[in-house]
């Protein structure tokens, strides 16, 4: 399947008997990723499969569960879960997909980039075959982000609503292409723009606890102006300081809706997303929902014990 898909290659792996694996393709129009799980296995794409067809692509692999191993063009690395990794379908590469980290499957969500269609050379971009990169920040982390809530939500999205992320993941891959090659000059003004607005998007969802979030303090973080910023929102709905408030209450209601958090105070659930004053966010919250918190907790609460019993009863 995979030779048939994506490229031929040589899969190998001492797991015949029990051989359990998945594969599922996103397509994005301009722009395909695949998601796969495995056992541990040997991949191997070697000159003769290249010759007999070549879909001339960079693969940009995220690794979502154990470790994974590859060799191409003189370079070699071990990926640990959560690291990006590059390699070309035009050269002859040894990939190993190793036991996931609980012992299972390894995992990986794989986005397939056109070589034609890329803005750098194949010179500068092979510089970073075989190599692994963490996501734990930067444009590393967005584009991971992003990719992981592409894989969770395109199930039950329509063709039509997958094809408008095409362009938007492509962007963010070639922005964190640019970043590696510090290469930002060959990327268009407006992909700079928009790559920069996921980061601040990023920057204010990991921050919302930090009561210190205003619209200067996400600025300066990010080295620009604030009147910078505004402008980066005038296309929003929202400006910057009404999207770090609405994505506050968005947590808010969620934990409000929570039987964990049943215990745990409004008001202290108010401050644990930066809202620090009780009665002021009484009132947002009841402006923004048209119900007071509490009677927004008893509601959703009261109607999840409800439907628990509904179930326990029919189990029954």
């Amino acid at each position: 399947m995979i030779s048939q898909d994506v490229a031929p290659t040589r899969i190998t792996s001492e797991h015949r008997g029990d051989f359990s694996a998945g594969a599922g393709a996103i397509g994005l129009g301009c722009i395909q990723v695949t998601t796969l799980s495995f056992p541990p296995i040997r991949s191997e794409r070697i000159p003769a499969l290249i010759r007999r067809s070549d879909p001339e692509v960079y693969e940009l692999a995220l690794n979502e569960g154990g470790d994974m191993w590859i060799a191409q063009a003189r370079n070699e690395t071990r990926m640990s879960t959560g690291d990006l990794g590059l390699w070309n379908t035009s050269r002859p590469f040894d990939a190993r997909g190793l036991r996931g980290a609980d012992g299972g499957a390894a995992r990986a969500i794989i986005v397939h980039l056109p070589r034609t269609e890329l803005p750098f050379p194949d010179s500068r971009l092979d510089r970073l075959l075989a190599s692994a990169t963490p996501t734990d920040q930067g444009t590393a982390a967005v584009f991971a982000r992003f990719l992981r809530h592409l894989a969770d939500e395109t199930p039950s999205m329509t063709d039509r609503q997958r094809e408008r992320l095409g362009p938007a993941l492509w962007e963010l891959a070639v922005a964190f292409l640019a970043d590696r090659l510090n290469a930002h000059d060959q990327v268009p003004p407006e992909a700079r723009g928009r790559m920069l607005l996921a980061r601040i998007d990023a920057f204010i969802d990991d921050n919302l606890a930090d009561p210190a979030l205003t619209p200067r303090a996400v600025a300066a973080r990010h080295h620009i102006s604030v009147r910078t910023l505004h402008t980066l929102f005038r296309t929003r709905e929202r400006t910057v300081a009404a999207t770090i408030h609405h994505r506050r209450l968005e947590r808010c209601r969620a934990d409000l809706e929570n039987p964990g958090l049943r215990g745990t105070a409004v008001h202290a659930i108010a401050a644990r997303w930066g809202l620090l004053s009780p009665s002021a966010f009484s009132r947002a919250f009841l402006a923004a929902y048209g119900t007071p918190p509490g009677d927004w907790r008893r509601a959703a609460l009261g109607a999840s014990s409800a439907l628990a019993g509904k179930e326990s009863r029919t189990e029954g």
